[in-house]
């Protein structure tokens, strides 16, 4: 508990005490607050109100900055970062959003997105953002059930897809075989993926059919609200089925802004020439909010590429494991 208490000396303040029962009253805890907000909590960023504002603004402030990189593969080997720069991105995600308009998504629309990180999950989201439609992230480290459960939940009926996870949303016994109208591949299409799609009538699209798409069909952008909602983001819970945590676009700004101000208070200061390299899912809201940071930042993200279990090994760590029963015991003790 020592080291809690620590903690909480150094980044809360109370700024209210609290009181004891009375006239039948229970008694009241003191009102903790943030210590960079002990005065009043500070005001939002001017003009951004949304995911899409801070992308945008991104968009005008750094054309020209690398945005998103990837590796490819030769040869079972894997390359030097390919970079592309805002402009770039913005340029693609008008095209994503553009099909998805044609494809019959409308503004509220719920639009899925199932795979590893890479530059076309960020092109997917953004898209959402743009033409307001709500981004669900799925994943299935909750189950073999838990994609089946959220499509449904959700109702989703168009899905960004890596070409692994093909096979497993085709299967004829889930629910989103029958619910499903589009998919769209992060990569290429088999003739044999395409006909399996078809037998759920579900129109399938590789990632350049689709890009072409958007250029047959241009459509005006429809920016969100702050109030919208954003994205879901389903997580276990403690029990039962998946839980989905709604999010609005002003939420997601307003962690963007605190995270902003936490960051000033360190001597070095984050620069465009800072890269992150994006390996946690972005299913998951921690990565996801990094991400969104470093745009707003007009910074880099590169996307991870190979096998997960290696990074151990380049971290040159030797402990695989903390003893969780005394481990604030060990934490306390290191200066």
């Amino acid at each position: 508990m020592g080291l809690k208490r620590e903690i909480m000396k150094e980044f809360a303040v109370i700024v209210e005490d609290g009181k004891e029962g009375k006239d039948g009253k229970p008694a009241v805890g003191p009102v903790y607050r943030n210590v960079l907000s002990k005065d009043g909590f500070p005001p939002p960023i001017p003009d951004m109100n949304t995911s899409w504002d801070v992308f945008r603004a991104s968009i005008e402030k750094y054309p020209s900055n690398k945005m998103l990189g990837w590796r490819e593969f030769h040869g079972g080997k894997a390359g030097k970062y390919i970079w592309k720069t805002y402009k770039e991105i913005y340029d693609d995600v008008l095209l994503v959003g553009a099909a998805l308009r044609a494809s019959g998504a409308r503004p509220g629309s719920c639009v899925g997105i199932y795979g590893v990180n890479c530059p076309q999950w960020i092109l997917a989201l953004e898209a959402c953002n743009g033409h307001s439609f709500i981004c669900v992230p799925l994943y299935d480290t909750l189950g073999p059930d838990a994609v089946d459960f959220i499509v449904e939940h959700a109702e989703i009926d168009y899905v960004f897809i890596q070409d692994k996870k093909l096979t497993e949303i085709l299967k004829h016994d889930k629910k989103y075989s029958r619910r499903l109208k589009l998919l769209v591949c992060f990569t290429t299409l088999t003739k044999q993926q395409r006909q399996n799609a078809a037998g759920y009538e579900i129109a399938a699209y590789s990632w350049d059919e689709f890009l072409q798409m958007g250029k047959e069909y241009p459509t005006e952008l429809s920016p969100p609200r702050p109030l919208d909602v954003c994205t879901i983001m389903y997580t276990s819970g403690t029990s039962g089925e998946p839980k989905g945590v709604i999010l609005t676009h002003e939420s997601l700004v307003m962690y963007i802004a605190g995270l902003d101000i936490f960051m000033e208070q360190f001597e070095d200061k984050m620069t465009v020439d800072d890269v992150y390299l994006s390996f946690l899912p972005l299913a998951h809201i921690l990565d996801r909010m990094v991400e969104e940071y470093f745009f707003y930042k007009g910074a880099s993200v590169g996307f991870w590429q190979g096998e997960a279990r290696l990074v151990v090994l380049i971290c040159g760590t030797r402990s695989y494991s903390i003893p969780i029963a005394n481990h604030e015991e060990k934490v306390e003790r290191v200066e």
